[in-house]
Formats: C-alpha cells, structure tokens, sequence
C-alpha cells in the first residue's frame, strides 16, 4: 500500500462536498455592505457514521445495498454453480485432514448435515480405512440448537500429556472475538465451574492441571490499542479472574503480550511474549517469580527445540565479526546462549533466490520448507551430541516437482513420524503419514479428487521488471495454445504483504467458477510477500509501499503486452491486504482492468489505525500520525483518492458485519462515497462470518458464486 499527499488529501481530495462559491462583487453603491455568511467547511469525511459498525442507521444502509448486489443471482449459471460449489465443500469424500492429541486423531468437519460442524476423533487405523468411524465429541450444531446461539468453532487446545482438560474457543456468528470455556474431554461436557472467559479477544493456554496463563480485558487500560491483551496473569482454579497473579505487564501501544507453556522432550519452559509491534518482540523465560529476557534484537524471532534455540533474524544481525542474513536460521544451546555464548551454527542462510519457509520439529529432526524462484524444497536436519559439542547435519528429501508441500509433525514428542500435503493448481491434495526409520516409508492416506476438467490447462510462471527494474515472478493458469489475441478473460488474484508467500494450490471451486467458463488465473508474487524472504517484505513497507503497487501494475501490462488478454477482459481480485491492493489499482490504473472484486479490504488508510486491529499493522503500512509516513500513505490511499468524473471500472465490495480484525467501515464508506460520485458500485455485507466473510459452507459458497458471477457477467463470459 502506499502513502499520499499529506494537504491534498487533507483539504479535500475525494471530498463529497460542494467546493465554496466564489466571493460576491464589491457593491457599486457606498451602501453599507449586507454581511454574507461564510461557505460551509468542506467536510472530510461525510461517511464516519458508517463505522458504527451495529448502529440501525448503519445495518439498513447495508440492507439496502445488498438488495442490489443480489441482482448478480440473475446472472446466467449462478444457481447451478452456487450448488456445484456447495456440493463440492460438503463433499463426504474430502480429505478429513487430522491433528494428533494422546492416541486419537482430531477433526473438525462440516457439510450439509453439519452445517457448523463437528468436533471429532478417530484412531490411526480406522483413519487409513476409505471410510473411517468418527466419535463425535462436540456437534456444534447441536449445541447451538441447546442455546438458541451462532457459535462458530475457532478451536480447542488440550493439557499436555494426557489431553484431557482442555478449552474450547467459540465464536458469535464467526469474529475474531471468542467465548472460553473449559471441556472435559473423557466426559465429552463442558466443566461447570471450570476456566471460563465471556467474549473478547483473550490469549490462554494451559500452564498445569490446575492453572492457565491468561491475557484477557481485565479492565480499563488493559488492552493495547490494537484491542489485545496488554497484561498476562496465572490464574488458579477456584480463584476469581481478579485474584490472577501479573506475569508480565506490557506497553498501552504494544501489539499484544501473552504467557504460555512450551514443552519440549519433557522438559517445561514458561514463556512470555511482548509484541512490540506486529513484526518484532521482546522474549522472556519465567521461572514463578521473575522474568529473564532473551538477549536478542527485537526483529529477531526465537524458539526452542531440543535444549536449543533457534533465530531468524528478519534483518541482517550483527552478532560479535559476523552479519548474519536476514532470512538466516540459526542455533545454539540454550544454555550456552544464556551465558553469554554465540557460536551459532547456521541451519540455513538465503540467496537472491531462495528462501526459507515453514521450519517443522519432530522428536530429533527440523525439517526446513525452502522456496526457490516460488518452487518448494524440502531438507532435514539432524544432529548428534548435545550442548557446545552438538553437531548437525543435513540432507536434502526428494519431493514431488511443481507442488505446494506442507509438513507438519505427527506427534513432536514420540518420533520423527510427519504428515505431507501436497497439492498445485492442477494438482488434487494428496495427504500422507511419512513414516521415520532408517529409511522413510510414505504411507499416502488421503487423495483429493479431481474437482474439475484440468486437462488442455496448463501451468506457466512468468518474470516481468518491475518499475524499478525489480524482477517479479508471476504463475500463469490457463487453457494451452489459448490464442495470443487479448481475448482471454484473466483474473489476476495478489495479496503482497505482511511476508505472506503465495504458492501454487489447488481448489474446485476456483475450477468450477473460473477455468470451466475459460478463464485464465494468475498469481503474482509481488513484493510486501516472504517469497523471497524478510527482504522481499521490508523492501515495500511503510515509505516504499508504492513498490507492491508498481509489481502488480508491471505483472497486468505483461499479461496485456504478450496479448493474454487485454484492459476489458482484465478482472483483479483480493482480500483484507489484498482487498486494498485491488483498491488502490483500481484508483491509481483504471484503464488496466475491466472489473474489481475487493473483499474485506482496508481503503480508508488515514483512519486505518484507529479502527479495530488497524493499530497492530502500521509497521507494515506506516502511522498516519506522522507527517512523513501519512505523505506515503496519502498518495496511494483509495478512500481518499477516489474522485468524480474518473472512470474506474466496475467493482464488488463485499464485507462482514461480524469482522472484528478489518473494520466493515473501509468497504462500506468506499462503497458510498463512489456511489455519490456516480460509480458502477455494488456491495454486498454478510452478517455473519468474520474476516473471512462467511461462517458455514452455505454462506461461503454464496458468497464465492456471487463474486464469480459479478466477474462473468463484467467481463461478457459464458
């Protein structure tokens, strides 16, 4: 995102206002002058009342905005997608994908009959069955049924080892925010009098059978202005939430600060988080009575595996005569590091083209996830004695060419066992339980069906120069031999932002609503994203925001200069981060695209931090408070850059009056304002969902088939 003109769009540019009448004449006569009353300031904002997020004016206002965008159900083919994307996401044969608690194998599961879900476990070996016998432990349909409520699950997390006493997260119609309350998992019932928490947005994991770390709203100025816990307590059964005990008390403009209990191979650490801001922290170990601080730069991230710790510098780190890489991966014994010690030894360092992804442990391995130009890697570490004399050692794992892989352990403390994902654009998820000998053995568990025709489709990745001359990749998906006439529709889809990689993946519904009518997909790895590490990221923050939007203008001129297409047939799409991507091509390149779909989006950047979690973001975007920061800011923000007697094309604004993390107000007002101004403009607000906009398999296959249909019906497809 970008940063503006700090006085234009002060003083009004993209005011709804009347600019003032020019003076009247002097009178002729020596008359006494009649005194004229000033002209009305011109109102910067006309739409604040639109952040009232439940207020009835508000809601009505969206009412009948929605009334209008639901005339998209007329678009020829809408109800027989929509039904073709609902049956896919209520399909009895995707994969059940699995997290292993004690013996069994968790799942959460929705579809027609399950409409919000069931919790439920099964064994390994009824897992490897085609059609495994589940145990329900909670029906979340019923139980919404029992209280006449809109609980939408958001997860439970249990007591190492044993898994018995856990807390189940519940949320009102699918926010942020949720409701705690503790679940006794061998009597499958909620605990009577056990933790509870009423909504809010709380940090709490279990510390012993009988206490919990805890970071919840305790009261006025215990919450940051990121609307996070500000204070972790421990709190003790059977005591009042005022009796908890403050671990750690963090600053009012802190992101969040949260305790928790890491076990790593039996042994217990007691570790307190304080997010300074959303990309750096202060770490501390806390022994019961005080808290010892890792000594670290607070850009540097840590954990602990193994008697280790491991860094990732997200800026060079100067550490005694050596700079290591951002990006790097380094270890050390921890109790050599807490006396003072600093012979890391690098697991992995960056190069122009690769990077570090996800890093796995399982009880003697770290299994590293590595991009190159976007293209996955996967390599193991081991290692052999113990404290200063450790010694490690790596190979690389053969993978499969072309997909995304995902690797997660099967149980940390019992052996090196791990679950793989893999899955690309025209490749279905195959799902498998690598087994760890002295060789490994791949047991593949679940495979995906196919969910759409892919043959005559193919997959290209493309390079482009940015303005700056910055090369950008981009994955081009479309029909083979399609002719190079500008014909094509193509959906561009991009986010570009807080380190998030975008890598190749599959979906149905994106097969059934798009590459079914013969429309071609791309996907950019812009900079603002981790595809090729910290770098890639801080390279288009704050001052140079502009960056991500000069990559995706670069990537749509490509598409257009190789004839794929062409500015009618040009549609861009994105959510949250992206949402405001598509917001500011829209306004700064109209004439590049034929239709914007913009989800969730942040587009009122002057107003950003003030609403919701915008506060956390702005070591991503930059403060609007400072001069310098909001000049960047001004000139790319969409709400203020927005103007009458401009031509942009048409564009989606969808939202959820249940998103709690990006405020409904940055697509509401933008909806408004370009209404006034006469705009092609719909906008759809569910009431339910969250940031994700929808809350159950019905909503979200709505929602997807309503989007795709303003796309078809832009872009003239069939």
């Amino acid at each position: 995102m970008k940063r503006a003109l700090f006085l234009v769009a002060i003083l009004g540019c993209g005011s709804s206002s009347t600019p003032p009448a020019a003076p009247a004449p002097a009178p002729i006569a020596e008359a006494p002058a009649v005194p004229v009353a000033a002209p009305p300031a011109p109102v910067e904002d006309p739409y604040l009342w639109l952040e009232n997020i439940e207020d009835g004016k508000s809601l009505a206002w969206a009412k009948a905005q929605n009334v209008t965008a639901k005339s998209l159900e007329a678009v020829p083919g809408f109800a027989e997608t929509q039904t073709k994307v609902r049956a896919l996401l209520d399909a009895k044969d995707k994969i059940p994908y699995v997290g292993k608690q004690g013996t069994w194998l968790y799942n959460f599961w929705q579809d027609d009959e399950h409409v919000r879900g069931l919790y439920r476990r099964t064994t390994l070996a009824e897992y490897a069955k085609e059609s495994p016998k589940w145990e329900t432990v909670i029906d979340v349909d019923a139980l919404n049924k029992a209280e006449s409520a809109t609980w939408v699950w958001h997860g439970m997390t249990c007591l190492y080892p044993k898994y018995e006493k856990c807390l189940v997260h519940l949320s009102r119609a699918g926010g942020d925010s949720t409701v705690i309350r503790e679940f006794d998992l061998p009597k499958k019932q909620f605990v009577t009098s056990g933790f509870t928490l009423p909504e809010g947005k709380h940090s709490i994991g279990w510390k012993d059978d009988n206490t919990v770390y805890v970071g919840t709203d305790f009261g006025p100025g215990s919450m940051t202005t990121s609307g996070y816990p500000r204070i972790a307590k421990e709190w003790k059964r059977g005591t009042p939430l005022g009796a908890a005990i403050t671990v750690y008390e963090g600053k009012p403009t802190d992101v969040s600060v949260s305790a928790s209990r890491l076990w790593d191979h039996g042994k217990a650490y007691d570790v307190v988080s304080r997010g300074v801001t959303f990309f750096s922290d202060e770490t501390y170990l806390w022994d019961g009575k005080a808290t010892v601080k890792i000594d670290k730069p607070d850009d540097v991230s840590v954990s602990i595996w193994d008697g280790q710790l491991l860094f990732t510098p997200r800026k060079p780190w100067v550490s005694g005569a050596t700079t290591w890489p951002a990006g790097s991966l380094l270890a050390i014994d921890l109790k050599d590091y807490l006396g003072g010690g600093r012979a890391f030894t690098p697991l992995f360092t960056p190069t122009s083209t690769m990077s570090l992804g996800d890093t796995t442990t399982t009880k003697t391995k770290l299994y590293l996830h590595t991009l190159e130009d976007v293209k996955d890697g996967l390599s193991v570490w081991s290692h052999t004695g113990s404290g200063k004399g450790i010694k490690w050692k790596a190979t690389k794992v053969a993978t499969t060419p072309g997909v995304t892989l995902g690797v997660a352990a099967w149980d940390d403390e019992e052996n090196d066992d791990y679950w793989l994902t893999e899955e690309g654009f025209l490749t279905p998820t195959t799902f498998s339980l690598v087994k760890h000998g002295k060789k490994q053995d791949r047991l593949e568990m679940k495979h995906a069906k196919a969910r759409f025709d892919a043959s005559g489709l193919e997959v290209t990745q493309h390079f482009v120069s940015s303005k700056d001359g910055t090369r950008i990749p981009y994955f081009q998906i479309g029909k083979q031999n399609a002719p190079l006439d500008g014909t094509t529709p193509t959906l561009i889809e991009g986010y570009g932002g807080f380190e998030v990689s975008e890598t190749p993946f599959y979906s149905g519904a994106l097969g059934i609503e798009w590459f079914d009518r013969g429309g071609t997909y791309v996907m950019p790895n812009l900079r603002g994203g981790g595809e090729y590490g910290p770098a890639w990221h801080t390279a288009a923050t704050k001052l140079n925001r502009q960056r991500v939007y000069e990559d995706f203008a670069a990537v749509a001129e490509d598409l257009i200069a190789r004839k794929v297409t062409s500015p009618a047939k040009l549609a861009i799409k994105g959510g949250s981060n992206g949402g405001l991507l598509v917001g500011v091509m829209m306004t700064e390149r109209p004439e590049l695209f034929g239709a914007v779909v913009c989800s969730a989006p942040l587009l009122d950047m002057k107003r950003y931090n003030k609403l919701l979690a915008g506060a956390s973001w702005m070591d991503e975007y930059g403060d609007p408070a400072v001069p310098e920061e909001w000049a960047a800011i001004a000139k790319y923000s969409p709400y203020q850059n927005v103007h009458g007697g401009t031509k942009y094309p048409p564009v989606l604004f969808t939202t959820s009056t249940r998103d709690d993390r990006v405020h409904p107000g940055h697509a509401r007002k933008m909806a408004a304002r370009m209404l006034e101004q006469k705009h092609d403009v719909l906008f759809y607000e569910n009431t339910e969902g969250g940031h994700a906009g929808a809350a159950d398999n019905g909503q979200r296959a709505y929602l997807s088939t309503l989007e795709y249909a303003f796309l078809w019906k832009q872009l003239g497809m069939k």
